[in-house]
């Protein structure tokens, strides 16, 4: 029995092919070749188009098929996992009426402010569990100020997740996970927020109404089974933001896992069965994939939006034509601490770590007679491991405190570097588990479709492939001072 798992990314569609019988991926694809471009036309914004994201995600199915490794029409469900916290709004024939204003776009920030504010620091932190910030809510506050034409066309307001879902099935289904991103679920009365909606002056008809994360959320059309040579009538029987499904993939489903990735952004996602909050909305909770009201499951979240994205800006100014190995070899024989070289990662959009504040990216110590296109690559891994170590403290403030971390064997923890970097400076082992995204949406897929009669049975063969413990702590605790001093400098600034 088949399944297959999609991953909506903001550099790549994911997806894998699943056998659930043997709970191996049969194959698995990625398109475009080149990562996706990002559109920004002013500083601070960021945006994708929905329809490029479809397009990319009938590639990359057709190209699974194309491999002969298995008979499309075998498959039995569908999962779907995409970026958080992205604006999708749609018209009454369900056409797309701008693009997508992506999870790192700064631009919503004082409208979250101001909604935090005047609902009240209160009611945000214990119902809310977050201030509105910068996430979907406040986009859509954006949208109805200063887009008023595009506002007043929307019939549905959506996820990126949910466009997917929608454009398989024709149908538009949410969760509570997916209205907890958007910051729009109220934990204590279990529903949709009358406040923010009473608020921001938003129509309740915008959103659909909340169900399972594993459920049926519509039925593959006959338009959309014949364009991807799928049976009609399978259901996409999982949807769900990229951090909580790729918790969900390492196996991360009770109070006290700690997930990890590192991908454009960074992520350190903790799972409490208490509603979390912290006080400045530096991390943030969110229904987790199991979360119910009656056995809380909240996915507490560290995000750090200058992570793979920092690699990749050195790896396109500094690196030419090498490939990511390369340069990992290189960086490899560079001394912890890049000999003095320091950077600075935020120069992708307001960090929530940060309360909101858009540091920019820096390089710090540059000696023309010393350092090399090595100690940059080097720096800049090292660079995202210390914000790593920055947020895990916070995390730690707020109740979360890991014994180990899980991460997938995908994007900056294939490199050893980094990966050395991270547990030598936050001091917890990392477990390495061959998973990513898309083989998560498709777990969640069987889990939905009942074919897993327990997420337990999905997982009985799970084991990590490495484990790397921390060897150099007091060189990198050393290390991490000193470059925290020089992020402090630019945050009184």
């Amino acid at each position: 029995m088949l399944l297959l798992g999609i991953d909506i990314g903001t550099s790549f569609i994911k997806a894998c092919v699943l056998d659930a019988d043997s709970g191996k991926v049969i194959t698995s694809a990625k398109y475009p070749e080149k990562e996706a471009i990002i559109i920004s036309d002013k500083p601070g914004w960021a945006e994708q188009s929905p329809d490029i994201w479809w397009q990319h995600t009938v590639k990359v199915i057709k190209n699974l098929h194309a491999t002969n490794a298995y008979n499309p029409v075998d498959i039995e469900a569908i999962g779907i996992a995409y970026q958080m916290h992205g604006l999708v709004v749609v018209d009454k024939d369900q056409h797309v009426l701008r693009d997508s204003i992506i999870w790192c776009d700064s631009r919503a920030v004082s409208y979250g402010e101001a909604a935090f504010e005047k609902i009240g620091s209160q009611y945000c932190l214990s119902s809310l569990l977050n201030s509105p910030g910068n996430f979907t809510a406040a986009k859509l506050a954006w949208v109805k100020k200063n887009e008023t034409a595009v506002y007043n066309k929307i019939d549905k307001v959506m996820l990126p997740g949910d466009f997917i879902s929608m454009k398989l099935t024709g149908n538009i289904s949410s969760t509570a996970s997916a209205l907890s991103e958007a910051v729009l679920w109220d934990f204590k009365k279990n529903e949709i927020s009358q406040e923010v909606l009473q608020h921001f002056q938003f129509d309740e008809k915008y959103f659909s109404p909340e169900q399972n994360v594993f459920s049926d959320h519509g039925k593959i059309t006959t338009e959309a089974a014949q364009l991807l040579q799928l049976k009609k009538g399978i259901a996409v029987t999982y949807k769900v933001g990229d951090q909580p499904n790729n918790a969900l993939s390492l196996n991360a489903f009770n109070p006290g896992d700690v997930a990890a990735t590192a991908g454009t952004s960074g992520v350190i996602y903790g799972i409490s069965d208490q509603p979390v909050a912290d006080k400045f909305s530096r991390v943030n909770s969110f229904a987790h994939v199991n979360h119910t009201a009656a056995e809380p499951h909240i996915g507490v979240l560290l995000c750090i939006n200058g992570a793979g994205i920092t690699n990749k800006w050195i790896r396109n100014i500094a690196g030419g034509t090498a490939d990511y190995d390369e340069l990992n070899n290189l960086a490899k024989k560079i001394p912890a601490g890049s000999e003095g070289l320091k950077i600075l990662p935020f120069g992708n959009g307001a960090e929530r770590m940060l309360q909101n504040k858009t540091t920019q990216a820096h390089l710090i110590n540059i000696n023309y007679n010393r350092h090399t296109a090595a100690h940059i690559y080097k720096a800049g891994q090292e660079a995202v491991a210390f914000s790593f170590r920055y947020g895990l403290d916070i995390m730690q403030e707020n109740g979360i405190k890991p014994a180990t971390i899980k991460a997938g064997n995908s994007n900056m923890f294939l490199s050893r570097v980094f990966t050395e970097a991270f547990v030598n400076t936050t001091g917890v082992p990392v477990e390495i588990y061959d998973t990513d995204g898309s083989t998560g949406a498709a777990i969640g897929a069987g889990i939905g479709a009942g074919i897993f009669k327990c997420s337990r049975e999905a997982f009985i063969n799970f084991k990590p492939i490495q484990i790397i413990y921390p060897s150099k702590k007091n060189i990198y605790e050393t290390l991490y001072r000193e470059w925290k001093e020089e992020l402090e400098k630019k945050l009184i600034n």
